[in-house]
């Protein structure tokens, strides 16, 4: 069993936990609960030290999507399907019900509409799906300050600079189209552009990055 269970790992022989170094509580304690602000209890400090991987996986999804621990063990792992309906208690005397209504297909950026209802109300939530091979180019995000994006979705109908040219604050970068109206977008900084990052007629999504200053 244990060859099974372990493969080609070698299983330590000595007292559970000997491999340990001890822990000095005083000086750990507070350098996990700066890391870990969400859980910072001891035995969740404890819980990190004796497996801190799977410690880190759990702390990421808690934050991602808070307590899940009160979905019912079949829908967390295997979905519900459409029409059916479970109910989720949260607490003592507080409950919600929850039925799927219908999932759309996969667009080409990979992301499904799931309709639901909760408590009777309709409601639509957008998810990406992981397991659909996206067919839309991704385009890069701004993220920094040097960094010009679209400021809404719609079409790259004119450039205003090109690689090389120096330009000032408040300079006209690039025109978008969007709702039949066009509007110019300009520099928040002075510098000289690094690189412009797509092409007249291109379809962009917010925060798609359109010019790089340096």
């Amino acid at each position: 069993m244990q060859k099974i269970i372990l493969k080609n790992i070698k299983p330590y022989t000595n007292r559970p936990n000997a491999h340990l170094s001890p822990i000095d509580f005083d000086t750990e304690l507070p350098k996990f609960r700066r890391k870990f602000p969400l859980k910072s209890e001891k035995k969740d400090f404890i819980s990190y030290k004796l497996y801190p991987k799977v410690f880190k996986d759990y702390y990421d999804h808690f934050d991602l999507f808070d307590d899940v621990s009160n979905i019912p063990t079949k829908a967390f792992f295997y979905g519900i399907e459409s029409g059916e309906e479970i109910l989720i208690e949260f607490e003592s005397g507080k409950v919600i019900i929850v039925e799927l209504i219908y999932l759309t297909k996969a667009n080409d950026e990979g992301k499904r509409t799931v309709f639901f209802k909760l408590n009777g109300q309709t409601r639509a939530v957008e998810i990406k799906d992981k397991t659909v091979k996206v067919t839309k180019k991704q385009h890069v995000k701004a993220s920094e300050t040097n960094h010009i994006g679209a400021p809404l979705q719609g079409k790259l109908v004119g450039l205003k600079v090109k690689k090389g040219d120096l330009v000032t604050a408040d300079q006209p970068l690039f025109v978008l189209e969007a709702m039949k109206m066009e509007s110019s977008v300009l520099s928040p900084i002075a510098g000289r552009v690094k690189r412009v990052h797509l092409a007249e007629g291109t379809m962009v999504d917010q925060n798609d990055m359109v010019v790089e200053l340096e």
